[in-house]
């Protein structure tokens, strides 16, 4: 070999010495940063509850009649219902619906024989009105021609409710927060940042629902209706997921 090229092979190789060395360096420290971007999170469900007064009845009454023929007992049933319906439309009550129509045939039976006796027939609606006019209401539709009280419940309005929902969801979220710090202190960790949030919601239960048999029987003494609400829970639940 001359000595023109020893000059050209001595370069290559103190170059391609420290591209060596570099590629060695990389696989050396890769490991060590995938570990440190391992994400550890502890994952805490908070949960709030907002009491809220019941300021609105949702009442469910209606008509019924018996009779010989079916179209006796329709018609009768119709014009008490049109005036319990014009009642309750002057009062201006809300979401007045009709919740049922029925027509049904009424059997007895001798002998193993069954004979036909008449018909009975019922129209029912339902309505919200104020929980402090309910009471002379009820009693005003009996007067009008309502002859059965299906159902009686009390709720907040919607805007009270909307309300207690975010207030509901703001304390779980402090709940979960409160959580997530009493376990971080007793391990001696330092919790970081929140990396995931999931709100599960804050519902209203049903309706209380009320005793129908004392307005049946407070109907039939003749004595003023009380009708009286009460209050409504909503309950709100939040889950976090936070890095230490």
């Amino acid at each position: 070999m001359s000595s023109a090229l020893k000059p050209a092979l001595t370069w290559n190789r103190v170059k391609f010495l420290p591209i060596a060395l570099g590629f060695m360096s990389l696989s050396l420290t890769s490991p060590a940063l995938a570990q440190e971007k391992v994400l550890r999170t502890l994952t805490v469900t908070g949960r709030g509850i907002e009491e809220i007064s019941t300021t609105i009845t949702q009442v469910r009454l209606g008509v019924e009649a018996q009779g010989k023929t079916a179209n006796e007992v329709q018609e009768s049933v119709a014009r008490r219902s049109n005036a319990v319906v014009t009642l309750l439309k002057s009062r201006n009550v809300e979401k007045l619906e009709t919740t049922g129509i029925n027509l049904n045939p009424i059997y007895s039976y001798d002998n193993n024989r069954q004979k036909l006796d008449g018909y009975s027939a019922s129209n029912l609606v339902s309505f919200r009105v104020p929980t402090e006019k309910a009471g002379t209401l009820l009693d005003d539709a009996v007067k009008a021609g309502a002859s059965r009280i299906d159902g009686v419940s009390f709720v907040a309005t919607d805007d009270a409710i909307a309300t207690a929902q975010k207030l509901a969801l703001r304390k779980a979220t402090q709940d979960a927060q409160g959580q997530a710090d009493a376990v971080f202190s007793a391990l001696n960790l330092t919790r970081r940042e929140v990396v995931s949030i999931q709100v599960n919601g804050a519902a209203a239960p049903p309706p209380m629902l009320a005793d129908v048999a004392s307005f049946r029987v407070a109907a039939a003494q003749k004595a003023p209706t009380p009708v009286i609400g009460g209050e409504q829970r909503i309950e709100g639940s939040v889950t976090l997921q936070i890095s230490y």
